[in-house]
């Protein structure tokens, strides 16, 4: 086979697999396309919505225990204790409503803070 006669009949395959997509094939698969980069969109936000969770309560762990450590005032720990608290309450609300992978996830957290609050209190 020539390369010239290789070309026309690669031509006329590509022509004949594109003429078989009708147009509402290819709206079919456009529709279906939108909607899965939506869903990813809004995974990639729920994503970025948790790693700021999980640096905000990374950084408020470090912060409980750099102070329990310094031996802050009474006023201090008791605060910190206070933010504690409230902490685990918003978890807590989160594992109610949560489904079985971020529920394990919350179970954990909660048993840092549930650490953090006893340390606290024992300073107290």
């Amino acid at each position: 086979m020539k390369k010239s006669e290789f070309k026309a009949y690669l031509r006329e395959e590509i022509i004949s697999i594109l003429s078989e997509e009708s147009a509402e094939d290819i709206e079919a698969k456009t529709k279906a396309q939108s909607e899965l980069n939506k869903e990813l969109e809004k995974t990639k936000e729920l994503s970025s919505t948790l790693m700021k969770e999980e640096e905000d309560d990374d950084e408020m762990d470090k912060q409980a225990s750099s102070a329990a450590k310094k031996g802050d005032s009474v006023s201090k720990i008791v605060n910190k204790l206070g933010e504690t608290t409230n902490e685990m309450k918003k978890v807590v609300r989160q594992y109610k409503d949560a489904e079985e992978p971020e529920k394990t996830r919350l179970l954990t957290r909660l048993k840092e803070l549930t650490k953090i609050k006893n340390e606290l209190e024992g300073l107290l």
